[in-house]
């Protein structure tokens, strides 16, 4: 239920902060949709995570995408690259959309095991949602940035990055994670980490 009520609030959200709608905010209503659906479907985990670190870093990799858009309404930033910025954004909706349709009935928002995904995107990276994020971050601060939205990216991706160890300690309890791992070395960025 928790997963409901936190998209129902993101959805919300959205729809609020977003004055206009363009083909990036519907692939993410789309992908909120698609969550609701996820929470009424899916089974309990195996394994999960509740530590207080990771329930940090669960509000803070949700909360800092909305804390730009909220900061930016009440202090206007700078354009640096709006055309790159729009592709990267469109790519990073589309990245990650194409992660939550592969992971379906597995998806949660907390590290859990619920099973391992190692098909769709899930074959180049380990953590290919989150790449999408990345490039979506980097999109919205090349159509708009400041200091503060910056300084907000930052603590996000150390957020993301925490999940990432974390969700990776619950899924080395799944028997064919060794497997995985050998096969798709690389957790976020191809040839990098």
């Amino acid at each position: 239920m928790f997963l409901f009520a936190f998209t129902a609030v993101e959805l919300v959200l959205l729809v609020f902060l977003t004055p206009t709608f363009a083909i990036q905010d519907w692939i993410y209503v789309s992908g909120h949709l698609l969550v609701l659906w996820i929470a009424f479907t899916r089974r309990p985990p195996e394994a999960l995570d509740r530590s207080f670190l990771s329930g940090i870093a669960v509000l803070v990799a949700y909360a800092y995408p909305y804390a730009q858009v909220m900061y930016l309404r009440w202090e206007p930033g700078n354009e640096a690259w709006p055309d790159v910025g729009l592709a990267l954004v469109v790519l990073g909706a589309c990245l990650s959309f194409a992660s939550l349709l592969s992971l379906g009935r597995w998806f949660g928002v907390w590290p859990a095991l619920r099973g391992l995904e190692t098909r769709g995107p899930y074959r180049l990276v380990r953590h290919p949602m989150y790449l999408g994020y990345l490039f979506a971050d980097v999109g919205y601060n090349l159509l708009e940035y400041n200091v503060v939205t910056l300084l907000l990216v930052v603590a996000g991706w150390a957020s993301l990055f925490f999940r990432i160890r974390a969700e990776e300690r619950m899924l080395a309890l799944d028997e064919g994670w060794s497997r995985y791992v050998a096969a798709v070395r690389y957790r976020l960025l191809p040839g990098i980490w």
